[in-house]
């Protein structure tokens, strides 16, 4: 009779949340092109400022109206482009789409651009009719030396219960499976795809001049 082999010891990322990164490979041309073109558009408040805020608009951030991405200008479609080749390789990845699924994929979104100045925030929350969003960092802005978290992009862990009660045995415990947030110090041409329903926020900003970002959320149908 033979004798079943020893189960090994292992360990499994049982909830586990996926989060895509990618850079642009012309940043620095590209992003020259936004900042000129956000900061110039942020004067006409009336006319590309957000109508109707979903969340709270703090002093110090501006925020456009929902259509970016239909905006003609060439640097507005080379990121509309990139940024949605990035999503549809994570989409096709993680859903195991095949070419066929991917030529029926039809996506929808609402795409924004923030400038912030000091003092400026994004409270904590999530975006509930997107499937997937985004941030593209066109300028990080200033970090000054005594204010090393100005401006980062931070994620919670959406794991509500994970840290009621801590001990020696969990307290310690090492990514991903810690309790507290996940932190991105965003830099030029950086772009971070992640679920819509992961809460995030972004801590002030105490640059001397403009932290400035693109920000999308999307959902999708099947022709």
């Amino acid at each position: 009779m033979s004798v079943p082999p020893p189960f090994s010891s292992q360990v499994a990322s049982m909830f586990a949340v996926p989060v895509f990164q990618a850079r642009h490979p012309d940043a620095a041309a590209l992003n020259a092109d936004l900042k000129a073109l956000f900061l110039l558009r942020e004067h006409d408040k009336t006319i590309y400022g957000n109508p109707n805020p979903s969340l709270k608009q703090q002093d110090g951030v501006f925020e456009s109206d929902f259509t970016l991405f239909s905006w003609q200008e060439a640097c507005v479609q080379a990121l509309r482009a990139f940024c949605w080749t990035e999503l549809g390789k994570a989409v096709q990845e993680l859903n195991g789409y095949g070419p066929e699924e991917m030529r029926r994929l039809q996506i929808f979104s609402h795409t924004w651009f923030h400038v912030t100045r000091q003092g400026g925030f994004v409270i904590n929350h999530i975006h509930p009719m997107a499937s997937w969003s985004g941030v593209y960092c066109v300028d990080p802005g200033e970090t000054p030396a005594d204010k090393p978290e100005s401006g980062v992009l931070r994620f919670h862990n959406p794991h509500y219960y994970s840290n009621m009660f801590l001990d020696a045995g969990n307290a310690r415990l090492r990514a991903p499976y810690h309790h507290g947030s996940w932190s991105f110090r965003l830099q030029p041409g950086q772009l971070v795809l992640f679920p819509s329903w992961v809460p995030h926020e972004v801590l002030p900003f105490h640059g001397s001049d403009e932290r400035i970002t693109v920000a999308f959320n999307c959902w999708f149908g099947m022709k």
